[in-house]
């Protein structure tokens, strides 16, 4: 049963308190009244398989990317995927120059028509999507995971809520969390930097996540080193399965790493791709292998038991 706890969160006074400028990051700034699901006995009941997609967009050419976008949610339908994750920007590539000069051309808004070849490939195969790309609304750019759900219907998009260098001039950060459900299971949304902070996917466990998506972009520098680090330590951290989507070769002048990877809640690597082909890998959540870890591992109960855990501005989305 959910609980209130006195605790410090992410405030819309906290965005307020610095001037709404671009590239405002999120502030604990008060103390403040949250409710927060707790129920760490809320477990899924059926299994769950999902995909994580790797590939190189082609730098502004929306049309083909949303092409490789429906083939590979296809590929991932067909082993049996009931959702799939793409890359952070895949349908324009990062590209912060060309999005910048048009964003009508390389900016989306939910409703636009040039998405619908992935609507129809969600409806069709049963499947749910994630995409990234930049977005666009009245409060500015956005760098977001489009939501398509298994009937090909838009569902509210999550915006990164921690910009990396360089983004900040560009785009506004995202002021809440979201977690959808699919088949009991939830499901938190997360872009590149925003797993870097271990509050951020702490924050989804505490409000009932039990996996943790995120679509990203990896160099080969110092970003193979990071994914190695972040996600096995989010995943044990929080008992949580955790997926990574990357991308391969060369967009927005960043070399990137490949190596998407799906790990288990235990922070072991259970789907792993290459480092430089084009990739579907597949995993599946399965709902006895997190309860016999969140069982053995107690960390996150304890932390919520404490009764001071921080809160977060979440919304919940229903896929199914």
């Amino acid at each position: 049963m959910p609980s209130v706890f006195k605790c410090r969160g992410f405030t819309r006074a906290g965005f307020q308190a610095v001037g709404n400028r671009v590239g405002a990051q999120p502030a604990f700034d008060s103390i403040t009244e949250f409710t927060v699901d707790n129920n760490t006995a809320s477990l899924p009941q059926v299994s769950l398989q999902i995909a994580a997609a790797q590939a190189q967009p082609v730098c502004g050419d929306v049309t083909a990317n949303i092409a490789k976008t429906v083939e590979l949610t296809g590929l991932a339908a067909d082993r049996g995927a009931r959702l799939v994750v793409f890359p952070e920007k895949f349908l324009s590539g990062y590209e912060p120059g060309l999005i910048a000069g048009d964003p009508g051309r390389y900016a989306f808004e939910v409703s636009d028509a040039r998405l619908d070849p992935i609507r129809e490939v969600c409806r069709e195969r049963g499947i749910a999507a994630i995409v990234g790309a930049a977005t666009r609304g009245v409060d500015g750019l956005h760098i977001s995971s489009l939501v398509f759900d298994r009937r090909g219907e838009d569902v509210k998009p999550y915006h990164k809520q921690y910009l990396y260098s360089g983004e900040t001039e560009m785009y506004r950060p995202g002021t809440r969390g979201c977690i959808l459900e699919l088949d009991g299971w939830r499901l938190a949304l997360g872009v590149c930097y925003d797993s870097g902070f271990p509050e951020h996917a702490r924050l989804a466990a505490v409000n009932g996540a039990h996996a943790y998506l995120v679509s990203g972009l990896f160099s080969v520098k110092s970003g193979y080193h990071q994914s190695r680090i972040w996600f096995p330590a989010r995943a044990f951290d929080n008992t949580l399965y955790v997926l990574l989507s990357n991308h391969i070769g060369t967009t927005g002048g960043w070399d990137t790493c490949g190596a998407s990877a799906i790990w288990g809640p235990y922070g072991d690597a259970i789907a792993q791709a290459s480092r430089d082909r084009e990739e579907v890998i597949t995993a599946l959540l399965d709902p006895a292998s997190l309860a016999n870890v969140r069982e053995r591992e107690t960390a996150l109960a304890d932390f919520i038991a404490r009764g001071d855990a921080p809160a977060g501005n979440y919304e919940v989305l229903r896929l199914d």
